[in-house]
């Protein structure tokens, strides 16, 4: 057992500290001496590191708190996601020193860099995708499936050394996942689909995207210009496949509505997934993307035979 000036010097904290841990409720006492002195066990000392090391990475006490009376592995495998937490962070800085010492000059941005980077870990970026997407959804169900099926792609990992390119685009993620006017704009975006999303097969409807993609991405392979004649036929069999998806019919109020969703789609939201693949070090656009972005095109240049 240790009294509080004997953990006090073996871990290196004030026993004011200490005192006030304990007084917090995050560092309990589980005996007294006779006199009324605080006496502490080797888990306690293991403990205090935990809370220390949380500390250091921002984790507030009501949050340390709850973590409650673990066994001690528990509180080890804690603090070793801490410490790993923290490691992460300090080689992001590192990256970031090294890049700033490299230019003759160092900017302004440089320093904005390092004062982000240190407001804005993975667990920071987790959380606000989470609250971006419950607050995109808005309650409705459908969206909020789609955006449950994509909150691990949608939260990157930095890699251990980052490249220049990937802070910058790990910082401007943040900011384009807080801007209010990005999350209206997607609330309104798709409305027509997401509305009308609850009655629909959901099966049929991955099935018809992926036809799409195939449709729109052997066009592409085979030099079809989205504003040729030959572009046509396929376009009307990809607003069919559309139609076939969404359960219902194949006329030009469905060739509207696509034309009207195409139009309004946020170029934000390419942007979105282009910093995602940049902080994951994958090349940009993918098929799926270029394939969209013809479909989008031809609608422009084509209309509903019938019409």
């Amino acid at each position: 057992m240790y009294t509080i000036g004997q953990l006090s010097r073996l871990s290196g904290l004030p026993i004011k500290t200490i005192r006030f841990y304990s007084d917090s409720g995050v560092l309990p006492e589980y005996e007294r001496t006779p006199a009324g002195y605080r006496l502490y066990r080797e888990e306690d000392r293991a403990r205090l590191e935990v809370i220390r090391t949380l500390r250091e990475i921002g984790v507030d006490l009501a949050t340390i708190r709850g973590l409650g009376d673990r066994d001690l592995r528990d509180v080890l495998t804690l603090h070793l996601e801490a410490v790993e937490t923290r490691l992460r962070s300090l080689q992001r800085t590192r990256a970031v020193l090294r890049a700033t010492l490299d230019r003759a000059d160092p900017t302004d941005e440089d320093l904005r860099r390092l004062n982000s980077l240190g407001r804005y870990g993975a667990a920071e970026m987790r959380r606000l995708a989470n609250d971006f997407a419950d607050d995109v959804a808005s309650g409705n169900t459908a969206l909020d499936e789609w955006f449950a099926c994509l909150r691990e792609a949608m939260v990157p990992e930095l890699p251990d050394e980052p490249t220049i390119d990937q802070l910058d685009a790990w910082l401007e993620l943040t900011e384009l996942l807080a801007a209010d006017d990005f999350r209206e704009s997607l609330r309104g975006q798709g409305s027509d689909f997401w509305d009308n999303a609850d009655e629909m097969d959901l099966a049929a409807w991955q099935q018809a995207s992926a036809r799409i993609i195939e449709e729109a991405t052997a066009a592409l392979q085979a030099g079809v210009k989205p504003d040729s004649p030959a572009a046509a036929p396929i376009l009307a069999r990809i607003v069919a496949l559309n139609a076939e998806g969404r359960g219902r019919p194949y006329d030009a109020a469905l060739w509207r509505t696509l034309r009207k969703e195409y139009d309004e789609h946020d170029p934000r939201s390419h942007r979105y997934w282009e910093l995602i693949y940049t902080i994951r070090g994958l090349h940009w656009p993918p098929e799926q993307v270029i394939a969209h972005l013809w479909i989008g095109d031809a609608l422009h240049h084509h209309d509903h035979p019938e019409s």
